[in-house]
């Protein structure tokens, strides 16, 4: 058997558009798993908790999560997903739908991180002195339905990858 190598066979590669579509395909789990953790776990564990802690655990997580790793899967995973689409336009094309569909729903998961959830947390950090029970108030409940909502578009996503990497 002949080990994987990137090998440039069409106009794109054929292998090169397999690792590209891996590559997207396991970051963009990672991603939908880190949001389905968030939909899961997290939350319905902070709303257990007192409005002072609910606050304060937020305000933690919005410090933490911007590290190395989480970065590079959050760019990564639209970034390779785009890049396994011009690629496989660039080939022979024939399985471009789910990658399309990919795409598409990681836009919409990002739309809605980037409109919704990214400035609700900021208002959450920018809180200060503000009593804890009405930052909660104006943040748990939108947070965690358009948090539910991304969490579907990035998994559909997700799904839509393993077809793509199932047919290619």
């Amino acid at each position: 058997m002949q080990p994987s190598v990137l090998t440039m066979d069409r106009l794109g590669s054929s292998r090169l558009t397999d690792h590209m579509l891996i590559a997207a395909t396991i970051t963009t789990g990672l991603v939908a798993g880190l949001l389905f953790g968030f939909a899961c776990a997290v939350m319905p564990g902070l709303s257990r908790v007192d409005d002072a802690a609910f606050v304060a655990v937020m305000q933690s997580i919005n410090r933490r999560i911007l590290n190395g790793a989480f970065l590079a899967c959050f760019v990564g995973a639209p970034v390779l997903t785009v890049a396994a689409l011009v690629l496989e336009f660039a080939g022979d094309g024939h399985d471009v739908l789910p990658i399309v569909c990919a795409v598409l729903l990681t836009g919409v998961s990002y739309l809605i991180t980037s409109a919704v959830n990214v400035p609700l947390n900021n208002a959450v950090d920018a809180a200060g002195a503000l009593e804890p029970s009405a930052v909660r108030a104006r943040f748990e409940a939108r947070w965690v339905r358009w948090n539910i909502a991304r969490t579907l578009a990035s998994a559909g996503a997700f799904g839509a990858l393993v077809c793509a990497v199932a047919v290619s």
